[in-house]
């Protein structure tokens, strides 16, 4: 484990650059506005190893997709989240040198993350043979205009003189890293010297998948004026150079405002007026100006999804780091978005989302966010339904099959094993309307459109089980758990058991559904009892001599044994091994069994929770950022705080120390929540159902306290932790709360708090 940056509550500060560790700073330092994010990149350019790299939301290609074996069921085309014109470029030359870190000498080196507000500062002082030049560079994007970017370089020379040129370049010829042979995706339309705008569409595709048009636009201010530079273009760019020469003691301060548009909002032909108009709002304030008013944003923010940990920066450093990446990334103003695994931070997993925003992130956003924010989450699965329908007509089934990854709702992902297998997701994902309901108490969308996602799912589950006339029970052949580390197994029990769920949940609600939903659907009474007899006979493997729900059917078959016994030179085991090897091994790469357990809680006595929780954790190598919080959850709940603590931990700086060796491409977005959970439903073990919301909460022993809010049905909340297992509840708004703390019920009113003792 490597620390690249300095432990601080709310920031990420490094005085170090580190050559070999530019692309992990480059992830880390990572900025976005749910809009458009980029990497960390230098803005004057880097000619060593690097991973350029920004992203605009929603703007995605499908690449054709190459399989050495095709086979009947692959989608045609693979969905890339695509590097998109960069427009912090700010070329710097001095005395004829152009300014490089990769080669150049520098000194007093600093490159800051303030988490307040995702404001990204670095500064250096070039040590050139005539001139000494102090550097700093800042930048943010706008919470409050969210096309908008702003970046600003200052220049100050200490000693000698220095003859500088700053370009601003606004840069459309970029490619994926991963492209084959530098093909670009873009098609430059128009570099407009005197608007300093170009203007970049997506290539054709044969998919009939939409083609995206963006425009960039900057100008360039001095003391607050827009100046004006030599203006040059080439295709798909355009670039504003401004000169001046400082001696000792001078400096030179520019600012960049950039208008990022795209065709998901704006038509092409009215794509330039849109950026006038929103960089005249932009340049009426300051710079300062407009970073109070994005500062006011996540104040806001904040103060509802804080947690604070006293007694252990680190862990206060990596829950905030979590909490601020995830609402870079997403905070629902766009319901057609979603929440993809590297966010704006990457171009890993090509597609946009997961199930991972449903079984990890919801959970979340519901009680720290407003609750129209998961809504959208919601939302957004239904509105895809067409897609889902696509997909299961693909593989020749019934009903809706949820995509693996997607951008539209069709399945654009080609590892069969996968895209295919992994269906487990087509419970995961309804399983958040159930946690929305539950929740809020609010049943008004499970009644609608909700139901229309329970049913077309609980039709795809009735289709893809079959009957086993030797066993007398249904069962589902041929998939993947969540434990990728197996493909093609017989009943895991995590896939049949959530299966069985899904269509237990969709008979308990259907006959609450609106007549309008009922017409729309029409389920028929043959459908109803074959639901419900797929739920009475589901078989799901079981050993009654070790006491443990078994992963799949031959499990218990491979040889059995720790992940103690791997030699620590051969982790990640994905690093290490074939992967033919490794799918012969009984190691776990995530919570399988156990994410069933966490999911279905109330479900299980706790001997059945521990029995499988020791059974499986010691062969589990975590190698899913998914996995950690899982596993601190359980362990918080039977009692094993110090392995809670260490996996929360793991969660909470996975990306920071580079646990799994895998940050130089991204970061882990969709599993950052993990570290709330892991405080929040595993410390404080918060437990919430139709009755009401419950705690029984524990203090790690290296912390002083902890705290957290929730709003919770109409009602702020605030929890404190402290020594001698003292809680400190406070109703900060809303009306009276019955809550439950260990086994007392007290009922909280606005404004009052009060303390009670385990």
């Amino acid at each position: 484990m490597k620390r690249i940056f300095e432990i601080d509550p709310w920031k990420l500060t490094s005085h170090t650059f580190s050559k070999e560790d530019k692309r992990l700073q480059e992830s880390m330092t990572s900025i976005g506005n749910e809009y458009m994010g980029l990497r960390g990149n230098f803005e004057e350019g880097y000619s060593g190893d690097s991973l350029q790299g920004t992203y605009y939301a929603g703007v995605w290609f499908p690449d054709k997709t190459r399989v050495g074996w095709w086979k009947n069921g692959y989608p045609d085309y693979f969905g890339k989240t695509l590097n998109a014109p960069s427009f912090i470029d700010l070329p710097v030359t001095i005395n004829g040198h152009k300014l490089d870190l990769a080669t150049d000498k520098i000194s007093d080196f600093s490159l800051s993350l303030d988490m307040h507000q995702g404001l990204l500062t670095r500064s250096f002082i070039y040590e050139g043979k005539d001139c000494r030049v102090q550097f700093t560079f800042t930048r943010f994007l706008s919470s409050v205009i969210k096309e908008a970017a702003l970046i600003k370089v200052k220049a100050t020379v200490l000693s000698g003189e220095a003859d500088l040129q700053i370009a601003s370049h606004l840069n459309g010829n970029v490619v994926n890293e991963d492209s084959n042979y530098e093909e670009g995706f873009w098609d430059a339309l128009n570099e407009d010297a005197n608007g300093r705008s170009i203007q970049l569409r997506t290539k054709p595709n044969n998919f009939g998948t939409p083609q995206f048009t963006v425009l960039l636009k900057e100008v360039t201010r001095e003391d607050g004026e827009v100046i004006s530079g030599d203006v040059t273009t080439a295709s798909g760019e355009v670039s504003e150079l401004f000169a001046k020469t400082l001696t000792s003691g001078q400096s030179w301060e520019l600012e960049k405002d950039v208008i990022v548009i795209t065709s998901r909002d704006v038509a092409d032909e009215e794509q330039a007026a849109k950026a006038d108009e929103l960089m005249a709002k932009l340049t009426s304030k300051t710079f300062s100006q407009n970073l109070s008013d994005h500062e006011a944003v996540w104040d806001k923010r904040w103060a509802s999804c804080d947690v604070t940990i006293d007694g252990d920066p680190a862990a206060q450093q990596g829950i905030r780091f979590n909490i601020l990446q995830l609402f870079m990334t997403y905070y629902g103003r766009d319901p057609r978005l979603n929440i993809g695994p590297k966010g704006f931070t990457g171009e890993k997993y090509g597609g946009a989302t997961y199930w991972d925003t449903e079984a990890f992130i919801v959970p979340m956003y519901l009680a720290v966010a407003p609750k129209e924010v998961t809504k959208s989450l919601l939302e957004y699965r239904h509105e895809q339904l067409p897609g889902a329908f696509h997909n299961a007509r693909q593989q020749g089934l019934k009903g809706a099959l949820f995509p693996m990854v997607t951008f539209n709702g069709i399945e654009c992902h080609n590892e069969w094993e996968i895209t295919f297998e992994e269906i487990h997701r087509n419970a995961d994902i309804p399983f958040a309307i159930y946690q929305y309901t539950r929740y809020t108490g609010d049943d008004s969308y499970v009644k609608d459109e909700g139901m229309d996602v329970l049913v077309s799912t609980a039709r795809f589950w009735a289709d893809r089980v079959h009957f086993s006339k030797r066993k007398g029970q249904y069962m589902i052949h041929g998939v993947t758990g969540p434990n990728e580390y197996e493909n093609n197994v017989n009943n895991n029990w995590f896939t049949n058991t959530m299966a069985k769920w899904l269509l237990g949940y969709t008979l308990e609600r259907w006959p609450l559904a609106t007549e309008a939903a009922k017409k729309r659907l029409q389920v028929t009474d043959e459908e109803l009892a074959k639901w419900q007899d797929i739920v009475d006979r589901m078989y799901l493997p079981e050993d009654k001599e070790l006491g443990i729900f078994v992963q799949h059917d031959t499990y218990l078959d491979k040889d059995l044994r720790s992940k103690d016994t791997i030699p620590a030179d051969q982790l990640p085991l994905n690093q290490h091994w074939s992967w033919d090897k490794i799918l012969r091994s009984p190691f776990i790469k995530q919570a399988d069994v156990l994410q069933g357990i966490y999911f279905l809680n109330d479900q299980y006595t706790k001997e059945e929770k521990e029995r499988n929780y020791d059974f499986y954790e010691p062969m589990t190598v975590h190698e899913s950022s998914l996995s950690p919080s899982i596993h601190a959850i359980l362990a918080a709940e039977l009692g094993k705080q110090d392995k809670a603590v260490e996996f929360y931990e793991r969660t909470a700086r996975l990306d920071l120390d580079n646990y799994n060796n895998d940050t130089v491409d991204g970061l882990h977005i969709t599993s950052m929540s993990g570290s709330w959970l892991a405080i929040v439903q595993g410390f404080a073990r918060m437990r919430y159902n139709e009755d009401g919301i419950s705690f029984a909460p524990f203090l790690p022993k290296k912390w002083s306290s902890y705290s957290f809010k929730i709003n919770y049905r109409g009602r702020i909340l605030a929890l404190e932790v402290e020594k001698d297992k003292e809680v400190k509840l406070t109703l900060l708004s809303g009306e009276d709360l019955p809550v439950k703390v260990w086994d007392q019920e007290v009922t909280l009113k606005e404004g009052q708090s009060q303390c009670l003792k385990d």
